[in-house]
């Protein structure tokens, strides 16, 4: 891999551990499910009147929409605002690449390695002690949903897979029209429609720029350097640099939100990112987060693409 493109990489990393810290600024001024809302305004416009259509059915940019931007994200920014801290946030929804192996299992017929199931059982081990040392400053809900985010992106990343996608920003850019009508019908059920507008009506330019932020730097700059990688490379080549992520949201969150990190998080924190990285490190199969060689140009290439909306 050419050093430019390494670099692309890092850069791509850090746009989504620090979208991490930019969220939690984002909620002090909007609700959660408003925030994701306009996230995926920003996304879908303008560019949806300068891409083409996806070349997937229907039903799988609809459920795409839904899975990746009402269930994961929706469940994310509503764990971030009831208390689960950024960082650590940014490191537990990693678990998706563990949920991935599971559910292509499962649902697609794919066969994992006996590396790649070594590494679901070791990056469950470091999920396990993360929950039990994460006690001191994240909440139990907030845990919860962003493991429930964590399974959304797993979910999302096989519909994907079987949708067959060739043009994974149009899949990206036309799948967010989906997530902005549900989120904001949530929302204006959890906190009323007039709270909903009057929030909208009068946004500081904090919340602007945390929604330009999450919708066009970490969704759209992030996702297309990432696909021309996936273009250029195999999945296996360019998929654990997604493991600098974590790095960069802990250290965003300690230096910008003196975000506390124990001892114990660090340690489960490496458990983690060791089994992540025997899930991503095999090639050759099909398995979830690799490719052949001879397939990066076709659905492979959605199948990773789906990988870095997921990782934001």
């Amino acid at each position: 891999m050419r050093f430019p493109h390494r670099m692309q990489a890092v850069l791509v990393a850090a746009l989504w551990g620090v979208n991490f810290v930019v969220i939690e600024i984002g909620l002090r001024d909007l609700p959660p499910l408003v925030l994701t809302a306009l996230r995926f305004v920003a996304a879908a416009l303008p560019l949806v009147f300068l891409v083409p259509r996806p070349t997937a059915r229907l039903r799988y940019v609809l459920g795409y929409g839904l899975v990746l931007g009402v269930f994961k994200f929706g469940a994310l920014f509503v764990a971030i605002d009831a208390g689960m801290p950024p960082g650590l946030a940014s490191l537990v929804l990693q678990t998706q690449a563990l949920v991935s192996v599971v559910l292509a299992t499962a649902l697609l017929g794919e066969r994992p390695s006996g590396t790649q199931l070594a590494g679901v059982l070791t990056g469950s081990a470091g999920i396990a002690l993360l929950a039990v040392g994460a006690g001191g400053h994240a909440t139990a809900i907030g845990f919860a949903l962003t493991l429930a985010a964590a399974g959304s992106w797993a979910v999302a990343n096989v519909v994907v897979r079987a949708s067959g996608e060739t043009r994974p920003l149009s899949l990206l850019v036309w799948s967010s029209l989906v997530p902005p009508i549900p989120l904001l019908g949530l929302a204006g059920v959890v906190d009323g429609p007039r709270a909903v507008f009057d929030t909208i009506a009068g946004m500081s330019w904090t919340a602007v720029l945390a929604v330009g932020y999450v919708g066009y730097l970490s969704t759209l700059v992030g996702w297309g350097i990432w696909n021309r990688l996936i273009g250029i490379y195999s999945v296996a080549r360019v998929a654990p640099f997604s493991l600098l992520v974590p790095i960069f949201g802990l250290a965003a969150a300690g230096l910008l939100l003196n975000e506390p990190i124990t001892l114990t998080e660090i340690v489960a924190g490496a458990v983690v990112l060791v089994g992540l990285a025997l899930v991503v490190r095999t090639r050759g199969r099909r398995g979830a987060g690799t490719a052949a060689p001879d397939q990066i140009g076709g659905d492979v290439t959605a199948s990773g693409a789906s990988g870095a909306v997921r990782r934001s």
